[in-house]
């Protein structure tokens, strides 16, 4: 993993969602306007959290976090979302 140059603040933090999926389990091909949004992904970046809540994720946890959580945003042609903390449902 590359280091990025996007530092976030207080108890935000930047991920990278995973591709969506492609197949479904028996095998049926998904098009990409019929294709759902991912609700995973891997944390690239943290803030430093706040006095009162540090931050407890660090880069490289696989996250699970809401359908509509996070802001989307292109970084040198990739897709991030920045999202507080508190926005991730789970550590996976």
């Amino acid at each position: 993993m590359s280091k990025i140059k996007i530092k976030p603040l207080a108890d935000r933090v930047l991920v990278k969602p995973l591709e969506a999926e492609t197949k479904t389990a028996s095998g049926i091909i998904i098009p990409d306007t019929a294709k759902e949004k991912p609700q995973k992904g891997i944390v690239v970046a943290t803030g430093s959290g706040t006095k009162e809540n540090p931050v407890t994720v660090k880069v490289g946890d696989s996250v699970l976090y809401g359908k509509y959580g996070g802001t989307e945003l292109k970084f040198e042609g990739v897709d991030y979302l920045m999202m507080r903390e508190s926005d991730i449902l789970a550590i996976v």
